[in-house]
């Protein structure tokens, strides 16, 4: 989780809901600029303990039956709603097409609400299941409740967090915008696994078989400026078994694979990675800290409930980062905003509350 200075509270004014919430990724993210989380939602109940010990907010259940009329105003609604099969997608209807989809809560809420800014978060293959057209589906619905939207597929190891985890992201401004200018971040921070490991982690299982092999090795290189380059990617260096999915070894100077909530093989969730000459699978603090959730998070105690709960979550700063550039935007108008208005009496209200719904 990037650190952000106490002063910068770009968002004090702002009110999100935090949809499909899982652990809070996305609270933590916001929060950290200033912004109120005003409503949760997830419905699995275990994600709803541990985002309850650690926002102190209890998330409603499950979003479908609750009324959108008794959702809080808001400004922001993020979510990194499910990657659920579009039961008629690519019929051309607008927003008949999300029925019987968790998106279509989305369109609901945000159809009754109208809220100035939309943040969600899917899988990569999102972009192209059903030959692309469920994400037509899901830009033109939103285009149709007057909204422009952008989006682009960003992988985490690039965000100074060492998991290659590649997502899209959608981000769309209410078109009372008048400048709805958006660029996506592209840094290219250097991280390696290595940095955030525990120790002696109490609860990263150790793999001892007959079966390991190493088929590969790693020697870091050296720049011409004597520092050593590390890949930001995953180095595969072994196998176990047949080396299947779960069965792979990673060395520790490279990324962490994808967490994931499921998947099979002896390092499922996490990956194995030989560290201190031991194969081991990640630890639940270790897997907090590549998705950036900070040291005082409180973890599960069942282990294999908190590889879930991190596999199933968001990035903490790859969404700092994207909510940096949404501020950029909201700023751009707040500035158009400040010349097109004359100075007057109340000017300085009225320039706060445009574009704050």
């Amino acid at each position: 989780m990037i650190k952000i200075s106490e002063n910068q509270q770009e968002l004090k004014d702002y009110k999100f809901i935090d949809l499909f919430a899982g652990i809070g990724g996305f609270h933590y993210a916001l929060k950290s600029f200033g912004a109120e989380c005003v409503f949760a939602s997830e419905i699995d109940k275990k994600a709803q303990n541990t985002y309850y010990s650690n926002h102190n907010i209890n998330p409603y259940g499950d979003i479908t039956q609750i009324d959108e009329k008794d959702i809080p105003k808001h400004h922001i609604l993020c979510g990194g709603f499910p990657c659920q099969a579009f039961s008629i997608s690519g019929k051309q209807k607008g927003f008949e097409d999300t029925r019987g989809t968790l998106f279509f809560d989305i369109a609901r809420i945000v159809a009754f609400h109208k809220p100035k800014i939309l943040f969600l978060e899917n899988v990569k293959n999102f972009t192209k299941h059903d030959n692309g057209k469920t994400l037509k589906t899901v830009v033109d619905t939103l285009t149709g409740l007057d909204y422009t939207v952008q989006y682009k597929v960003l992988n985490t190891s690039k965000f100074g967090l060492p998991q290659n985890r590649e997502r899209i992201y959608i981000i769309a401004f209410h078109n009372s915008y008048t400048i709805k200018t958006f660029n996506f971040p592209s840094p290219n921070l250097i991280s390696k696994l290595e940095d955030i490991l525990e120790e002696n982690p109490l609860n990263g299982k150790i793999i001892d078989r007959k079966d390991i092999s190493f088929y590969k090795s790693f020697n870091p290189t050296q720049n011409i400026f004597g520092n050593i380059d590390f890949p930001n990617k995953p180095i595969q260096i072994g196998k176990v078994n047949k080396g299947g999915q779960g069965e792979r070894i990673y060395h520790p100077f490279g990324h962490a694979i994808t967490l994931s909530a499921y998947g099979g093989g002896v390092g499922s969730k996490t990956g194995l990675y030989k560290i201190n000459n031991k194969i081991r699978k990640l630890s639940p603090r270790e897997c907090a800290r590549i998705q950036g959730f900070p040291e005082d998070f409180i973890i599960p105690e069942s282990i294999p409930e908190a590889h879930k709960q991190f596999g199933n979550s968001v990035s903490i700063n790859v969404l700092q980062h994207i909510t940096k550039e949404i501020i950029n935007t909201i700023q751009l108008n707040e500035q158009r905003t400040e010349k097109r208005i004359p100075e007057r009496e109340g000017y300085s209200y009225q320039v706060q509350q445009l574009g704050k719904g």
